[in-house]
């Protein structure tokens, strides 16, 4: 095999395996709070303590992930074209 035929198959075999994960788990955690729902702070001690909820996800620790957020939009756009 070429290595542009590799790269392709690679590419596409990455493709095909993030669809699959967007279409069983279309929410992933939140990057701000790491998926808590709150942030965490450190008292005058060093200790951990739980903070303010995290305006990012709305204390959920939920996010939806891009590739569902996409199909998502196109789907919603082709309902509307088609009415």
């Amino acid at each position: 095999m070429t290595p542009i035929t590799l790269a392709i198959a690679c590419l596409l075999a990455v493709t095909l395996c993030y669809a699959t994960l967007c279409a069983a788990a279309p929410f992933g955690p939140c990057r701000r709070c790491r998926g808590f729902g709150f942030e965490m702070k450190h008292d005058r001690r060093g200790r951990l303590k739980r903070g303010k909820n995290c305006r990012r996800c709305k204390a959920t620790g939920r996010r939806i992930r891009v590739g569902r957020w996409i199909y998502n939009r196109a789907l919603r756009i082709y309902r509307d074209g088609t009415h």
